[in-house]
């Protein structure tokens, strides 16, 4: 079964109200499974229009993504996250299929 992501580029207005939403997003993260994979760190932008924060979060599947993110304890720490920052959020299913040789 292919696993669920979240992909997220992030603007932060705020910095030190947005570690608040660290702290609400822990529950429903720890909830649903969620594993970070990418969490800003060095970033080259090679095409486009990106924003500062990039992050990468893997789940069972996607129908575990898309239910973290529907969440009540989610919805609760999204309140938190638009009040101090601007992003862009995809909820997307990996592929499973054959990869090149």
């Amino acid at each position: 079964m292919a696993k669920g992501y979240w992909i997220a580029h992030v603007d932060v207005d705020d910095p030190e109200g947005y570690k608040a939403y660290f702290a609400a997003n822990e529950k429903p993260f720890a909830k649903y499974g969620a594993r970070f994979l990418v969490r800003s760190g060095q970033s080259a932008q090679k095409e486009g229009a990106l924003r500062g924060r990039h992050v990468v979060l893997e789940f069972k599947d996607y129908a575990t993504a898309l239910a973290c993110y529907e969440s009540p304890e989610y919805q609760r720490a999204l309140a938190i996250r638009q009040r101090v920052s601007r992003g862009d959020l995809v909820i997307i299913e990996g592929y499973d299929g054959i990869q090149p040789a």
